[in-house]
């Protein structure tokens, strides 16, 4: 996969124990090397412990190390968002319960906790208590973060949020542009509450100028002399972050990269490619081909999937190419198609997928027209598990269809082809090509997907909708109809017919559940797969509530056309009685 690298940093932290006997504070930076650095970022965590819940120093050092240890251990399809209060949670989970067990003797776990983590073009900001950051630009000095606390008087205040203090946590997040040159600053309150906004700004500044990590802590050294000099009596500690380059590669830099391996020739039966012997071509389209190949050192049988020479000039479509292996390899499920780590150098672009002997979902359908609806609820089970396995990682297939979907011949259910997917944790990394967008296919894409608004695991969930109402019925919803809107107006005149009207097998808890998961508003649809899958196989006693409500409760609308018509037919039979 293209990763465009290119962020550097310049970086410094000094921590002291100053005035105390015992430093409470607890500083970490992690610049990781790539392709981490772009896929998670660069992090500085900086924490003070609170000295009236004695275990300060335990609670902020297990923040820090924690923080800069768990991060990087989430999946690199998660946004920073996701993966950081992930681990926070944990962590203070974790601290709250540390101080429950010492509460007989006041022994909390707490502690205050600012994160900076520098991704690409931007910096995500995570923050509890009063440690601070600041941001340096243009040699102005911005505090970027609130102070979590409630001054008693002018020596004194108490933390109203802090990691550790209660069971839930509230930390605010922020995102901010990133631009060259800007200097971040983070720091406990032993400092920034003895040093004015103006004397931070100058030595701020003065860092600017300055070389290498010696230089910078070297100036967090003389921050905490400065503070110390002006009597503070607390623990000092802090950061500073120079932002020295960043990813600003152009699209002809992007070429380059993306296109170290050539396209493969056109293969035929019998050729050897990497000690990859070709046997057959399974499918060809304009954007790919698939071919069945014989590994010749271990006589096994796999699934090459070849790019089309079509887009041999097109970035986007190759760095598109190139995630779907990426992809493939991060979603571990057993209703997910396995892609398979290089074995040996590649001499041309092409990536190795499990073989799966078997049949599509479509041709499935079409050889059960009239299907046991145990069997269609088994295999919509198979597929949701492999969803949620894509959505715990912020990946969307964007493109499931019977064509999508594979039955093996023991019956494991299998969604392949990841052409389309949209990770969230890649779509936050900046580039300076146009991201290529291939859109599914229409008789199976959420509105939503149509009408360009941001991918969601929502519309996986209406499209598998669509497949389990084609499998039922042998018909699309929406009488058909759906393929044909593409504007919000066309999909605000559709109608949902329902399912057990094709199929009378159809219990009616069941097909609530599917309208429900077919709402044309994302919002009016389940929350989760998972609670799909609970109603399609358990009656929603909601749904039986709603069903036995009568007609003029359950759909007014429905109702009063019903009772016009009605009124409409008597007033004729009338009129033609008295002119007889």
């Amino acid at each position: 996969m293209h990763l465009e690298g290119g962020l550097k940093l310049t970086l410094g932290q000094a921590s002291s124990a100053g005035a105390k006997s015992v430093n409470e504070d607890s500083v970490g930076i992690c610049v990781p090397q790539e392709p981490t650095l772009t896929t998670k970022g660069a992090v500085a965590v900086i924490a003070d412990g609170v000295s009236a819940a004695e275990a300060g120093k335990e609670a902020s050092d297990s923040c820090v190390t924690g923080f800069l240890s768990d991060y990087f251990s989430t999946p690199e399809s998660w946004t920073v968002k996701k993966s950081a209060q992930q681990v926070l949670n944990a962590l203070n989970r974790w601290l709250y319960g540390q101080g429950q067990r010492f509460i007989s003797s006041e022994k909390g776990y707490v502690c205050t906790l600012s994160i900076a983590i520098f991704k690409s073009h931007t910096a995500h900001l995570f923050h509890v208590g009063d440690s601070r950051i600041y941001r340096l630009r243009d040699g102005e000095l911005e505090q970027l973060t609130r102070d979590h606390a409630t001054r008693i008087n002018s020596e004194h205040a108490y933390l109203t949020r802090a990691m550790g203090l209660d069971v839930c946590l509230d930390v605010d997040y922020r995102a901010v542009d990133v631009e060259l040159g800007d200097i971040f600053f983070l720091s406990t309150d032993g400092i920034h509450d003895f040093i004015s906004t103006q004397q931070l700004c100058d030595t701020l500044i003065k860092a600017s100028d300055d070389d290498g990590v010696d230089n910078y802590e070297a100036r967090c050294a003389e921050l905490i002399d400065m503070a110390l000099a002006q009597h503070s009596k607390d623990n000092l500690s802090c950061q500073i972050i120079r932002i020295d380059a960043m990813p600003q590669e152009n699209a002809s830099d992007i070429y380059t990269r993306l296109t170290e391996l050539p396209f493969p020739p056109h293969l035929e039966p019998g050729m050897v490619i990497d000690g990859y012997r070709i046997e057959r071509e399974i499918h060809a389209s304009s954007r790919s081909q698939l071919y069945v190949v014989t590994d010749t050192t271990c006589n096994e049988r796999f699934v090459m999937k070849t790019p089309s020479v079509n887009y041999d000039d097109d970035p986007a479509y190759i760095e598109r190419f190139i995630m779907e292996s990426w992809i493939g390899r991060r979603v571990d499920s057993a209703h997910i198609m396995r892609v398979l780590p290089d074995r040996r150098d590649k001499s041309c672009l092409y990536y190795i997928a499990e073989y799966l002997e078997g049949r599509s979902l479509g041709d499935w359908i079409k050889a059960n027209p009239h299907p046991n609806i145990k069997d269609v609820v088994a295999i919509a089970e198979q597929l949701v598990k492999g969803l949620r396995a894509m959505h715990r990682r912020e990946t969307y297939h964007q493109d499931v269809k019977p064509e999508n979907i594979m039955i093996a011949s023991d019956g494991t259910v299998k969604i392949v082809d990841f052409g389309s997917c949209y990770v969230e944790g890649i779509a936050e990394i900046h580039a300076p090509i146009k991201r290529d967008v291939v859109l599914g296919t229409a008789q199976y894409s959420s509105p939503e997907h149509k009408l360009a608004r941001r991918p969601s695991a929502l519309a996986d969930q209406f499209s598998l909708a669509v497949i389990v109402f084609e499998m039922l019925t042998g018909k699309q919803p929406y009488e058909q109809k759906l393929e044909a809107a593409n504007t919000p107006g066309d999909f605000s005149r559709l109608h949902y017919v329902p399912s057990y009207h094709y199929n009378p097998h159809v219990p009616v808890w069941l097909d609530a559940a599917l309208r429900k998961a077919l709402s044309i508003s994302p919002e009016s649809r389940y929350q989760d797969v998972s609670e799909f899958m609970h109603d399609l196989t358990h009656p929603n006693p909601r749904f039986t509530a709603e069903l036995q409500l009568p007609l003029a409760q359950r759909n007014p609308l429905r109702f009063w056309q019903g009772f016009s018509a009605l009124l409409l037919l008597t007033e004729l039979l009338t009129l033609a009685y008295f002119l007889k």
